[in-house]
């Protein structure tokens, strides 16, 4: 690995090319935080491609991509003498060392639930209305309602055991159920919000991530159609003129492989 002077002189190469490029470059020129902002989203996504599929080399390549807008984003802030990138590292390492008083002070903790309760309280205290303050609106509903769950639990409002959080499943899936019975559309999607959600608790405690649970099930599925759809091109046959069962053939094999 490189020493912290090459990490440092390879940092520097960045912010000297991202001078550059914003000096002379037509399209660099022309960027604002706005035009850069679904870009940016789009790596980020890419990054979290990468980390799902483990590829190494893929991931070290989506973290350039992601480092170069944060370096892109601190030079539009400089030119505007708003904030440079000496003020962005410094803003989140003076952060770090105010959450982290068990690191930087004489706080005790025994575990990293107690890490996340600190964090938590110590946001109120900087001025926050609500734990909630910090979870982005935009964020997907899946990861939005997983990082709700972990903000509340941050400040004790938990379950206490599992089985009190999957009784709770089965709650909420008889209320759909009774209202699919009904058939009020309206009813029915709210109760489908309540078992997902619990849902989305339920998988806390196990410790299973559920946006990358789901994600690995989309590429699972995705795999195994695609060899479906290979399988009935060989056979010069479109998959609306196959049956269920002949499809049900070659996805049972897709399953096997």
């Amino acid at each position: 690995m490189n020493s912290r002077a090459n990490q440092l002189q390879a940092f520097d190469r960045l912010l000297t090319i991202m001078d550059e490029l914003r000096a002379q470059c037509p399209w660099d020129k022309k960027q604002t935080m706005e035009t850069l902002r679904h870009l940016t989203i789009e790596e980020t996504y890419e990054l979290g491609d990468a980390i799902l599929d483990h590829d190494l080399q893929e991931i070290k390549k989506e973290l350039g991509d992601v480092l170069l807008h944060i370096v892109f984003y601190a030079k539009i802030g400089s030119e505007t003498n708003d904030f440079d990138i000496a003020d962005v590292c410094n803003g989140i390492c003076d952060k770090l060392i105010g959450r982290h008083p068990h690191i930087y002070g004489d706080v005790k903790v025994d575990n990293e639930e107690d890490v996340k309760r600190n964090w938590e309280n110590l946001k109120l205290k900087e001025g926050k209305n609500s734990v909630l303050e910090g979870v982005p609106k935009s964020l997907p509903a899946l990861v939005k309602a997983n990082r709700i769950q972990e903000k509340v639990a941050g400040v004790g409002f938990d379950w206490e055991a599992p089985h009190q959080v999957w009784e709770k499943v089965e709650e909420e899936l008889n209320e759909f159920k009774a209202e699919v019975q009904s058939g009020n559309q309206d009813k029915m999607e709210s109760e489908f919000g309540d078992v997902m959600f619990s849902m989305v608790n339920y998988a806390r405690f196990l410790n299973i991530n559920p946006e990358n649970a789901l994600e690995r099930t989309n590429k699972k599925f995705s795999k195994r159609f695609q060899y479906l759809e290979n399988k009935a091109k060989s056979l010069n046959k479109p998959l609306k003129d196959m049956t269920l069962a002949e499809m049900d053939v070659f996805w049972e094999e897709a399953k096997m492989l």
